[in-house]
């Protein structure tokens, strides 16, 4: 069986630190007037806890949700070695539960694309709007079909290479990863899939004004990727609010 992440997860940080920039630049714009208001946040598909910690250094009590034990771990041992109190949860984003309600929840990375099935979108908006305080905000960001293509990354000591496919009938892609880590003078290969499902912005709407989301705003991220060269169309930020009564 496929385990998304089990290899990739330890070395997340080293192949994809280039791409947090634009992400970070996305995030910041969306919650600069949200943020000073927040006292309670959840990173929702956290990876390795990057933006969870982030979050905590502002006082922030923060809860980190992840699927992958992997993650979760490797999030849990960030967290220790910052001294930073961070809830980590291994959880399912379909059918989220919380201590408490918060007042912003995020899943950045195009997480939301990972769903199994494109109907679990619906679940995923439900389980968030349920997770959230009355006026809070989920911010979020997903892949279009137009962003899978195939490419290369490397670092010192790693490569990868990733292979990308997308069936336009049901909207789903995947991406077949072939990581190779250097051990010695030998590289080890592991290999894993990734898979996504992706929607139009007309069905992200129609979904998270049915959970009961009473405003939704989406921008191109193509305009805080300039460095990166991201196509427009390729990913798309939202902001989403739960009413606040």
């Amino acid at each position: 069986m496929n385990q998304p992440y089990r290899w990739l997860a330890r070395y997340y940080d080293q192949l994809f630190q280039p791409f947090r920039t634009p992400i970070d630049a996305a995030r910041e714009s969306a919650l600069r007037s949200i943020l000073p208001r927040v006292h309670t946040a959840c990173d929702l598909a956290c990876g390795t806890g990057t933006t969870a910690l982030m979050l905590a250094r502002q006082g922030i009590r923060v809860y980190g949700v992840d699927l992958s034990a992997q993650m979760c771990r490797l999030t849990r041992d960030k967290a220790k070695a910052a001294r930073l109190p961070i809830g980590v949860i291994r959880a399912d984003m379909r059918s989220l539960r919380l201590p408490e309600p918060v007042d912003l929840a995020l899943c950045e990375f195009d997480a939301v694309n990972h769903v199994p099935q494109k109907a679990d979108l619906r679940k995923v908006a439900k389980s968030v709007w349920r997770a959230l305080r009355p006026g809070g905000f989920f911010c979020f960001d997903v892949n279009t079909s137009r962003a899978f293509r195939e490419y290369w990354i490397e670092r010192p000591g790693l490569a990868v290479v990733m292979r990308n496919g997308h069936n336009d009938e049901c909207d789903h892609a995947w991406c077949d990863i072939e990581l190779f880590v250097r051990e010695g003078k030998f590289w080890k290969r592991h290999r894993e899939r990734i898979d996504e499902v992706c929607w139009t912005s007309t069905e992200i709407r129609k979904i998270f004004q049915g959970a009961g989301f009473d405003r939704l705003r989406a921008r191109d991220a193509a305009a805080f990727s300039k460095d990166m060269r991201m196509a427009r169309g390729c990913r798309t930020i939202y902001l989403a609010r739960k009413p606040a009564k």
